[in-house]
Order: structure tokens, then C-alpha cells, then sequence
């Protein structure tokens, strides 16, 4: 498929949409959004210039976001068969989209550019999830309208043209964004909460499985649809963004631009808070948050080598044919 025919779909279906949208947070789904919780902190080992240095600094002299240790819930199930389970569900998804000629094909200009970016980005993982080091990372690009991005357990990333086109992201913005899902994957906060589930008695097979009296494998496979599906915590979205604007300052991309993004993600809404938002414009929480830590990465980003190449923001795309909105 060239470039051109890529087209934006309204009836885009998939057999396991993802209804978790860019931010979401389960509790203010719900209407119970509060701050997060003060939890123990403790220091992680970061990626630092290629000197080896890190291995001989004290925690405490990392430069970069504190955030607290994993849920233990992540031990209950194997982070591999989430993965490969997610793996699945992400290929047939992008597989629907190609059929509807809605998956933006590699020389698509925003493809290209998202993939640049994730190619910053993805060296500075490593720190955070010493898996993510033999991830088969893939980044793809929907034609579907949402406001919308998400990366799953396994480091399969996909971003809607709605979020790139409507919001006129920038790079810098577009880093935010990517740094934010990957920060997911990277603290598990899937693999938490489908360890949550299993030790709650939502699935009943999975706690007689952790019993030893039936298969966890089956059960996780099970999972894999439902992954585009979970709403994190609050606190799960706080740390999204922190490492998030870390990862972002890391790979040369102005982690400042965190804070453009959730007023442009606001304003979207013209000031509601919309059941895809973490924190309502009353509160200013999450971007609060965010300001709080800038301080600590500012140094990263100051000395990180910038991206030598910049792309433009996402001109309109052409709508298909039996598109409703006839955009």
C-alpha cells in the first residue's frame, strides 16, 4: 500500500478494541480520581553516559525520577506468556487495520517519525526492565480518529492519527506521549493488574491455578485480549508520567512538553474532564506532578544529544470513503 492510500476510518472494528484510551485512569473512570498515594520510594540505577559509572555510584546519587518499587502483584504472572499473549492480539489488530487499509504503511511520513522517536527512546529502557532488552519492539500508526496511543507488554507500540492530527503534536509533545507508554510496559502495570485480578478471585481459573490446581498459562493467554482494555490506577498513571518525561529528557526531546500536552489533551475537552483523563482541569494534578519533577531531569535533558532531524506535525488525513463524519 503506498503512502496516499493510508486513510482515517471511523469504522475502524477490532476483535479486542482497545477502550483504555491515552491516560486513562480506572478510579476517575469511575469518579473516585484522587492524588496518588504516598508510597515507600526507592532509587533505580539509570542509564547514564557510556562510561560504566553507574555501577560504581550509590543509589542515592542517581540523577533522574524516584518512583517506588513494582507491585508485587506483577510476581503472580509470567511476564513472558503476557507478552507473548499481547504479542498475539497486537499482530491480529494490526492486521484488521491493514485489511481496511487504516495501518500506515512503512514510508508514511508520521510513521516514519514515530519510529525515529521510538528509536531514541527505546535504549533508555533497558534501566527500567531488563526485558524490554530482548523486546521485539514494533511501532505502528492507525488510521482511527481517537485521541489515542498505548504500548503493551512486550514493547508493541501503536499511536492513532487522531492524537498526532487533532492535537498538532510536535516531537517533543509525540516523545511525551511514547515516553508515557512505554513507561506502562515498563513498570509492568499491566502484569500488576492481571495479578490483582488472579489473587481477587476475578478469574477463577487463575487462582486455582496459583494453587497448583489448574493451568496459569491458559489463563494469562486469556488475558491477552483484555490487555487493550485494563485502566491503570492512579498511581500507575503518576509513574507513567514521571518516567515518562525521564525517558523523554534522555533521548533529547524537551520534557517540558509533558505539560503542553495534558493542557492541548484539556483543552480538547474544552475543560471537562473526559472518562479518558487522569486528573480533572480543576485539580491540576497530574501537570503539578509533572512541573514538580521537571527539576530533576532538567539536567538530563541539557546534556542529552538533541535529534538532528525534526518533523512536521500531522497535516489532515484523507477520510475513507464510508467514513460518516466525511472529514
Amino acid at each position: 500500500m503506498h503512502a496516499d492510500d493510508f486513510q482515517v476510518r471511523d469504522d475502524l472494528q477490532f476483535t479486542n478494541p482497545p477502550s483504555r484510551l491515552f491516560g486513562d485512569c480506572a478510579d476517575c473512570a469511575n469518579g473516585r480520581c484522587a492524588p496518588p498515594s504516598q508510597r515507600g520510594r526507592r532509587l533505580f540505577t539509570g542509564l547514564l553516559a557510556a562510561t560504566g559509572a553507574a555501577a560504581f555510584m550509590p543509589a542515592w546519587a542517581r540523577e533522574g525520577v524516584d518512583v517506588g518499587a513494582k507491585s508485587k502483584f506483577t510476581g503472580f504472572v509470567s511476564a513472558a506468556e503476557l507478552e507473548q499473549a499481547g504479542g498475539q492480539q497486537y499482530a491480529q489488530m494490526m492486521q484488521q487495520a491493514a485489511q481496511k487499509r487504516a495501518l500506515a504503511p512503512a514510508e508514511h511520513p508520521q510513521l516514519q517519525r514515530l519510529r525515529f522517536i521510538a528509536q531514541r527512546i527505546i535504549p533508555f529502557s533497558y534501566e527500567w526492565n531488563d526485558r524490554a532488552r530482548q523486546w521485539k519492539w514494533e511501532v505502528n500508526l492507525l488510521g482511527d480518529p481517537q485521541l489515542n496511543a498505548f504500548c503493551i507488554p512486550g514493547g508493541k507500540i501503536a499511536f492513532f492519527y487522531g492524537i498526532l492530527e487533532k492535537l498538532k503534536l510536535d516531537d517533543d509533545e509525540v516523545a511525551a506521549v511514547m515516553g508515557h507508554e512505554v513507561a506502562h510496559a515498563l513498570r509492568e502495570h499491566a502484569r500488576e493488574r492481571v495479578g490483582k485480578s488472579l489473587t481477587t478471585g476475578l478469574v477463577v481459573e487463575g487462582i486455582s491455578a496459583l494453587f497448583g490446581l489448574g493451568n496459569l498459562g491458559r489463563t494469562v493467554t486469556g488475558y491477552g485480549g483484555q490487555l487493550f482494555s485494563l485502566k491503570f490506577s492512579r498511581d500507575d498513571e503518576t509513574e507513567a508520567d514521571l518516567v515518562g518525561i525521564e525517558l523523554a529528557a534522555r533521548a533529547g526531546y524537551d520534557p517540558s512538553a509533558a505539560v503542553r500536552l495534558w493542557e492541548k489533551m484539556m483543552a480538547a475537552n474544552k475543560g471537562a474532564p473526559p472518562q479518558w483523563l487522569s486528573t480533572h482541569p480543576a485539580s491540576g494534578t497530574r501537570i503539578h506532578d509533572i512541573q514538580a519533577n521537571l527539576p530533576k531531569v532538567s539536567g538530563l535533558y541539557a546534556r542529552a544529544p538533541k535529534p538532528q532531524q525534526r518533523f512536521p506535525v500531522a497535516p489532515p488525513l484523507k477520510a475513507a470513503p464510508s467514513s460518516p463524519t466525511g472529514r
